[in-house]
């Protein structure tokens, strides 16, 4: 009878149990489903043998489901979203690489064996839990037809007049509309593919001759920079705004001493969380590149980028400064860097920050040896990366001489007084505190680079990629993203003084707000023979 009871809280549960952890509470599981009485009658209705097949294969299902919602969990946790059926598949390699990269190979190996294992065990007790159900009610044949006609008219009766404990319905058909859910999303990216073809061919400067492009710019230095993870939830949240606040004014105050101005606005991401390479190819290539299909499609295609269109021009070099890039990267050539520089090609010889491969400092001055202070050189366009404020923001590196950099061994010192990422993210508090800073050390890096090598003729343009994980969010559903424009050439500003940008480098609450995506035809627009 134990082992009976458990089977069936185990299957009501699995059920029940909601997709994410923000919406599991005594009331989502205190209910009456539907869907286990809809299957009561289907196996009764089965002969012994068909009876207990079938319950084996409706538990193996509900099992799948439940592993489904687990899955769901850790992407509502991490990116705001469910698990995508159709295009997700390849980020569980890059999960473990994550993983190996913060807390070791150790955590590695135990966080896949930790899965499987889990995934092993949901699946054989639900299919065991149905099976004994099923056994159960064809031993007592007559009670359990009995009691399931009477839990499906409590069901009937309870939708129908829609009662309610504690503003939850009683009588649910959740898991239907799950699956319902599920479906759908699966159709809709089967679909998406022919969307995307469309949306890829549609390009307004595709013909413009290459002299007639970023007429605006011919001559400066431009360098687009993307700071990881920084959201407005920096800028935003009460917790964080102070010091986010006193750290953009004192960027703003570097920068005046050294001549420049900036305007801010806001961009809305793709995506949040993660997913930085999806954020970086929809603000270049002006296209909403929402999943990885999308992208495997556009760094495939002929479609040109903004950095593409510097490069069509002749009138730069361009590069790229993207340290978190380990491995291979074939996309590179598609964004048209004619050179690129990843973490094991800036002169780096000290540790690694968790993932961070190379701290944000150190990238900057490698920027400046390697490119940007050599003489008689060309004008450059630069795509660099900032990495140190990437998840789980622990340890972090902190300001000092930019002299004493050297080749990086500086930082073994820096991290060893750093503190532990297991230990950090035991609280969502201490999360949110070790993100506030690593955004900050960023925001520095980047600042005191300008003011320290800018001139005349630098034009900087930086922004976020997404928000955090919505432990720092705090679930918000917001996307935006801060972006800014830096330049100590006035005429540079004034063409794009129609945006309604902000002055300096924190972009107002009422500032525009743009999808990501419509950034590069903006910017094109505006620093073209007509702008201004």
């Amino acid at each position: 009878m134990g082992t009976t009871v458990l089977a069936a809280v185990f299957v009501i549960v699995a059920d029940l149990v909601p997709d994410r952890l923000d919406r599991i509470t005594l009331q989502s599981v205190i209910r009456l489903p539907v869907e286990p009485i809809l299957l009561a009658i289907v196996l009764l209705a089965l002969p012994a043998k068909a009876r207990r097949v079938g319950a084996v294969v409706a538990g193996a299902f509900l099992g799948l489901t439940t592993v489904l919602k687990f899955i769901d969990m850790g992407f509502y946790q991490t990116l705001a979203r469910p698990f995508d059926l159709v295009f997700d598949w390849t980020l569980f390699s890059d999960g473990a690489d994550w993983v190996k990269d913060s807390f070791g190979r150790s955590g590695e190996v135990l966080a896949v064996i930790g899965v499987i294992v889990l995934f092993i065990a949901v699946l054989v007790l639900s299919a065991l839990a149905v099976l004994r159900l099923a056994d159960t009610m064809g031993r007592h044949r007559s009670t359990a037809v009995g009691t399931t006609l009477v839990l499906g008219t409590v069901w009937i009766t309870c939708f129908t007049l829609s009662v309610e404990f504690g503003s939850v319905p009683f009588a649910t058909k959740g898991y239907s509309q799950f699956l319902a859910h599920r479906m759908q999303s699966v159709s809709d990216g089967l679909g998406d593919a022919k969307v995307f073809a469309k949306q890829l061919h549609v390009d307004k400067y595709a013909n413009t001759p290459s002299d007639q492009l970023l007429t605006g710019l011919r001559g400066k230095d431009v360098m687009f920079t993307f700071i990881e993870s920084y959201g407005r939830v920096a800028i935003d949240d009460p917790a964080m705004a102070p010091e986010i606040d006193a750290t953009l004014q004192q960027g703003d105050a570097r920068l005046k001493a050294a001549g420049f101005a900036s305007r801010s606005g806001w961009l809305r991401s793709p995506v949040t969380g993660a997913g930085s390479w999806l954020a970086h190819s929809t603000f270049l290539s002006g296209l909403w590149i929402k999943n990885q299909e999308r992208y495997r499609t556009l760094t495939t295609s002929d479609r040109a980028t903004l950095t593409r269109y510097f490069q069509k021009t002749g009138a730069w070099r361009t590069v790229g400064i993207v340290p978190g890039v380990r491995k291979s990267w074939p996309e590179g050539k598609y964004f048209g860097l004619d050179h690129i520089y990843d973490s094991t090609h800036l002169g780096y010889q000290g540790p690694y920050f968790s993932w961070t491969p190379v701290p944000d400092q150190f990238s900057l001055e490698a920027f400046q040896k390697l490119e940007h202070g050599k003489k008689n050189r060309d004008p450059i366009m630069a795509e660099i990366i900032l990495a140190s404020s990437h998840n789980p923001w622990s340890p972090i590196a902190h300001m000092i001489d930019w002299k004493d950099l050297g080749d990086g061994k500086i930082f073994y010192k820096i991290k060893k007084e750093g503190t532990n990422p297991t230990e950090v993210w035991k609280s969502a508090s201490r999360v949110r505190t070790e993100y506030r800073k690593a955004i900050q050390y960023s925001l520095d890096s980047l600042t005191e680079w300008m003011q320290r090598y800018g001139d005349d003729n630098t034009v900087l343009v930086f922004l976020g990629d997404h928000q955090p994980v919505p432990t720092v969010t705090r679930g918000t559903a917001n996307r935006d993203v801060p972006v800014t424009i830096v330049a100590r050439d006035p005429k540079v500003l004034d063409r794009v003084a129609n945006w309604g940008w902000t002055d300096g480098l924190k972009p107002a609450p009422n500032a525009p707000e743009w999808t990501m995506d419509t950034f590069r035809d903006r910017f094109m627009a505006a620093y073209g023979p007509n702008g201004g």
